[in-house]
């Protein structure tokens, strides 16, 4: 587990732990460049694993190439500039009036030009250590990020993102429908995809849901984007899509908030790891105690701006961890599984080529996951799509060549950046305050 001090570990090993079938993973190697966040993760998972027989192994390295060599699975997630790095990637882009959330806009564009040099050595690592490995990314901008590996891994790193996994459940919850029965029609790219429908035994229910105002709007993505727009659009969008359709009004409240979603973190998580310093912590409970409080907190601002609400009580809880559970015992033990994963589009998508990263639903056997065929998006979808794609790629242009002139034009071209001046603003903006950025030239 790469970023193996991260907060969000004990979530995938208390997945680990509830697994109890024959070949679950038995041995489980920390990798994080901080060795005190590596130490207060192993004193939580400890705790977690005490009642737990046979409980997977933890070990704990700062030397990477100790942690991939003969790993099975890798598992990267990675934050390269820390939340501080998150923080600044915000203030920055909220100065120039655009948002700055780290996976959407210009935020996610510098988030990706400092997160993908790493990602690559990681892959190239992955590549000559662990060439059987199959690598699970959670690393954020999750779609670019797995499409710089795959350059490098092929199909063997695949994306995960709970966004897709929470929105089918919901739906399906709303509908009266059991989420684990059902099929999710879901399409597009990471934090950029539409539900287009649910089918319980071959009929689809969504034409039922948009048809009830009353129910539409009794669920997350109702209270966000309003039931008369997703009507409209006749698809329930992720909700990172609010930023897009709700632009003008989500900078205005990031601009008007006492503190960014990432001086939030960094600040709450600060406190926990100075708190697990302390030899007497229960660690376990000041774990939880953290992580409740960031999940309620989650998107605040997009739900303020909407009027939504608190978030549901299930949704609280997390999600990807049981994807990548799901993900790996489909491969491990080739438990055929079907799962909204990021993959390369082997054609799923028309508009876009086959090497381009998609979020599609995907059958997973022992040989991978394999993207399943989906109907074309509208073109107002489409021409989203295509768009943050080309950004994408010309992020992975700049972090390969170190082009200025590729940053520039990715932050220009991005549909929530209305100037090519402030495009290269933020290019000297970004660069001024990561030095991760000093290839840009």
């Amino acid at each position: 587990m790469l970023g193996g001090g991260g907060f969000r570990v004990p979530l995938v090993y208390g997945a680990l732990l509830g697994d109890r079938a024959e070949g679950r993973v038995s041995d489980v190697v920390l990798h994080d460049t901080d060795a005190a966040r590596l130490t207060a993760m192993t004193r939580v998972l400890a705790e977690q694993a005490a009642a737990v027989p046979d409980a997977p192994a933890v070990t704990a390295t700062t030397d990477l190439d100790e942690a991939l060599r003969g790993a099975d699975f890798v598992f990267s997630a990675i934050r390269v500039g820390g939340l501080q790095g998150r923080a600044d990637d915000e203030r920055v882009a909220l100065a120039e009036g655009v948002l700055g959330q780290e996976t959407v806009g210009a935020g996610g564009i510098a988030y990706g030009l400092r997160t993908v040099p790493v990602a690559v050595d990681i892959a190239r690592r992955v590549a000559r250590l662990a060439p059987d490995a199959w690598v699970i990314n959670f690393t954020n901008p999750a779609g670019l990020v797995t499409e710089a590996m795959s350059r490098h891994l092929g199909d063997r790193v695949i994306g995960i993102c709970d966004s897709p996994v929470g929105l089918g459940r919901r739906v399906a919850r709303v509908l009266g429908a059991d989420p684990d029965r059902v099929f999710v029609d879901y399409a597009g790219l990471n934090h950029l995809g539409w539900l287009r429908g649910l089918r319980v035994a071959g009929r689809d229910e969504l034409p039922r849901l948009l048809a009830d105002p009353e129910l539409l709007g009794s669920f997350e993505e109702g209270r966000l984007f309003g039931p008369e727009w997703l009507r409209s659009l006749g698809a329930i969008p992720n909700e990172y899509l609010h930023y897009y359709y709700f632009n003008r009004e989500t900078v205005r409240a990031y601009q008007e908030a006492d503190r960014t979603r990432g001086a939030f973190l960094r600040d709450q998580q600060a406190r926990f790891y100075d708190e697990m310093r302390r030899p007497g912590t229960p660690a376990l409970a000041a774990w939880d105690r953290t992580r409740a409080e960031r999940e309620a907190t989650y998107m605040a601002e997009n739900r303020e701006t909407a009027g939504a609400g608190e978030r549901e009580a299930e949704d609280l809880s997390g999600g990807y961890e049981k994807v990548a559970l799901a993900l790996m015992r489909a491969v491990a033990r080739d438990e055929r599984a079907t799962l909204i994963l990021n993959v390369r589009n082997r054609g799923t998508l028309c508009a876009l080529d086959r090497d381009a990263v998609v979020e599609v639903p995907c059958l997973v056997d022992a040989n991978g996951a394999h993207p399943m065929a989906v109907g074309p998006l509208p073109g107002h979808a489409t021409g989203l799509v295509c768009a943050v794609k080309a950004v994408e790629r010309d992020v992975l242009t700049a972090a390969e060549t170190g082009s200025r002139a590729a940053a520039v034009r990715a932050f220009a071209l991005h549909p929530l950046v209305d100037s090519v001046d402030v495009a290269r603003r933020l290019v000297d903006g970004y660069r001024a305050v990561h030095p991760g950025l000093a290839y840009l030239r």
